[in-house]
């Protein structure tokens, strides 16, 4: 069942109204969070441990990427718009520096590499970059790199790993409620793939960085 029938929109547009007047206001814009909190869902077992990327409709903001690339992929992926281009040479000199790959991974949301860049990435990056959830997402040569580039750039990481909760930034303040609900949305119908939301979803919060938690209510999911 598709989340459109299950989830009712008034009832998210109302929590996300609430969820935005609380709190004081700041001289910065604060990022609307949402924590999904799950039950019967048994990370043992490592098909339900999961890392997704999901495309907002509305981001809040655009991702910083960074190509590992060369040769004909490099001029490719600058046309497709990525903030940095990392050649062979500069992987290679990375190598036991693990102060600048760890300052390199936090640089940058997402990477993205050509297939024949992936053992030495592996060799030199993988034991920060792995754990990080930073492994670049591999383009082969047949795809064109904008597609894969201007989707990164409005994905937000869906994780579940060591406990049954999904934390993720949805929006920000100074957006519509509508476009934060479009958001929701999206990474609903994602989680719901996995684990359907009738039977795995115990409780939904939303926040502002600075405001507190508001609880959405039992009414958000039909007929439960």
């Amino acid at each position: 069942m598709s989340v459109s029938a299950l989830v009712r929109q008034d009832a998210l547009l109302n929590a996300i109204r609430e969820a935005l007047s609380r709190g004081r206001r700041h001289k910065f814009v604060e990022s609307v969070d949402m924590m999904v909190v799950l039950r019967d869902v048994d990370l043992n077992k490592p098909e339900n441990r999961v890392s997704l990327n999901v495309p907002l409709p509305h981001p809040p903001k655009l991702n910083k990427i960074a190509a590992f690339a060369s040769g004909a992929f490099e001029v490719a992926a600058k046309n497709a718009g990525v903030d940095a281009i990392i050649g062979r040479d500069q992987i290679e000199a990375l190598a036991g520096k693990k102060r600048e790959i760890r300052k390199l991974a936090k640089r940058y949301d997402y990477f993205i590499a050509t297939p024949d860049l992936m053992p030495l990435i592996g060799r030199v990056l993988g034991s920060v970059f792995g754990p990080r959830g930073k492994m670049p997402e591999v383009v082969p040569p047949n795809v064109d790199p904008k597609a894969v580039v201007d989707r990164l750039k409005r994905s937000v990481r869906l994780k579940l790993r060591t406990e049954p909760v999904v934390k993720l930034r949805v929006g920000s303040e100074a957006q519509k409620p509508e476009e934060i609900a479009a958001n929701i949305m999206a990474v609903l119908e994602e989680l719901n793939a996995k684990f359907p939301l009738k039977q795995h979803v115990a409780r939904i919060y939303l926040k502002k960085t600075m405001g507190p938690p508001v609880l959405l209510k039992e009414e958000l999911l039909v007929s439960r």
